[in-house]
């Protein structure tokens, strides 16, 4: 596991060569936020990082319940039975194994690796909430109730799923030849395309993902991104 040291927060990366997954601490004055829980192996490796700070994991936020991201949740929260579990209302669903569409969302079936967890979330997310410094940002496409968080502190974006940055800085559901495993696993790309423009509004200083390295001052790339997106999106490319 790789640890990279960036404003307030820690981001976790496993494989980070091959596959890489990202969690995130984040410090709060009373202790750490974990943003995802990676592959069911990771949770030894985000226990020992949150002891190396010698601050406890309160909280465990989702950005969606794919399995690369809710993986270590049941193992975590047995570990760390008092710690706040906390994922959107919508995915909430997802986490359960509940795949099915509402009829007023787009009529296309959940992709990407849905997993039942034993685990309930004690708090249900809106877009609007705030978890400490964190302010909820719904972003859906990827999945249908993705969210992002925002840190009010220095405008720290950790995007999950909505932007990857592995094989190139790409909105979710565009496919990177090196990178092409988020495209493959994104519920509907319009849907995706809009979130990607909402989160460009908020002007991040960092734009932190679940599949690639942190990006400093990304509003150019994320622009290129979003007109990547667009264009495919128009059959342009």
């Amino acid at each position: 596991m790789r640890m990279t040291y960036f404003g307030n927060c820690i981001q976790l990366t496993f494989y980070p060569g091959v596959f890489p997954v990202n969690c995130y601490l984040v410090k709060e004055a009373d202790g750490l936020t974990l943003i995802d829980t990676g592959l069911p192996s990771s949770a030894k490796a985000i226990r020992t990082a949150a002891q190396k700070l010698d601050m406890p994991i309160l909280r465990i936020a989702l950005t969606h319940a794919h399995g690369d991201h809710v993986g270590s949740l049941d193992t975590l929260r047995k570990a760390s039975p008092n710690a706040e579990v906390m994922i959107s209302v919508r995915d909430a669903r997802l986490l359960r194994g509940d795949t099915s569409i509402d009829p007023s969302e787009p009529q296309v079936k959940v992709r990407g690796s849905v997993r039942p967890c034993k685990t309930s979330p004690t708090r249900l997310l809106n877009a609007g909430d705030r978890i400490g410094s964190l302010e909820v940002i719904s972003c859906p496409g990827h999945t249908p109730g993705h969210v992002a968080f925002f840190d009010t502190r220095d405008r720290t974006l950790i995007a999950g799923d909505a932007f990857q940055t592995q094989g190139g800085v790409a909105v979710s559901g565009t496919v990177r030849p090196l990178f092409p495993f988020p495209a493959l696993a994104t519920w509907h790309k319009p849907t995706a395309l809009t979130s990607a423009k909402h989160l460009r509004q908020l002007r991040p200083s960092h734009l932190a993902v679940g599949h690639g390295n942190i990006l400093v001052n990304p509003l150019e790339a994320m622009d290129a991104a979003i007109k990547m997106a667009e264009r495919k999106l128009k059959g342009k490319i």
